[in-house]
């Protein structure tokens, strides 16, 4: 005799994520390199990805979107290969062992009222989708008081979303993925 169906118990069955894959074909060269770095505005943007127990994560892709020095989106098709003075917006960088991650881009404008910003997508494993986030810079502060999307943020989670300046043209953005620190991951 079997149980009645209203009486069985339903089991959750456990999430699985495909990959990580990311080591053939969607990191290249030329990936990180929005604008060679040879350009007199061109700023580099370097940091780790760290998991919840603060450790590295290896094999995360990240990509960066974002508008020009004069805060124009791209309009215009964007190629994998750059021809040195072209400018798409947009770059990919693949972790190494330590799950650091560098770009040389150019600094944004403000697209609007809001404050200059890089958009930031994180693919890693045990993601089944990327997470996405914003790399504010912190010379913008009086900016950042009117950012719409900064005002939603708690006061004391706003600085995971600002780079620390390492220099005149270096900035350091950690990525901490959950814990202590934990960046500030928006939801769209």
């Amino acid at each position: 005799m079997t149980a009645p169906a209203n009486s069985r118990s339903a089991k959750t069955t456990p999430s699985q994520t495909v990959g990580p894959f990311y080591g053939y074909a969607l990191p290249y060269e030329a990936g990180p390199r929005v604008v060679p770095g040879w350009r007199p505005d061109a700023i580099t943007v370097r940091g780790r990805v760290l998991d919840g127990a603060g450790e590295p994560v290896p094999d995360a892709l990240l990509e960066i979107w974002q508008a020009d020095e004069n805060g124009e989106i791209p309009r215009r098709p964007g190629g994998i290969v750059r021809e040195g003075h072209d400018f798409s917006g947009f770059g990919r960088c693949g972790t190494d062992p330590a799950g650091g991650f560098w770009f040389t881009t150019v600094k944004p404008g403000a697209v609007g009222a809001g404050a200059p910003y890089i958009a930031l997508l994180v693919f890693a494993r045990g993601l089944l989708k990327p997470v996405a986030t914003r790399i504010y810079f912190p010379e913008d502060e009086a900016a950042h008081a009117a950012d719409p999307l900064l005002a939603e943020v708690p006061a004391d989670r706003r600085g995971t979303l600002v780079a620390e300046r390492e220099g005149d043209r270096t900035y350091r953005f950690d990525v901490r993925l959950q814990g202590e620190g934990e960046t500030v991951f928006l939801a769209f």
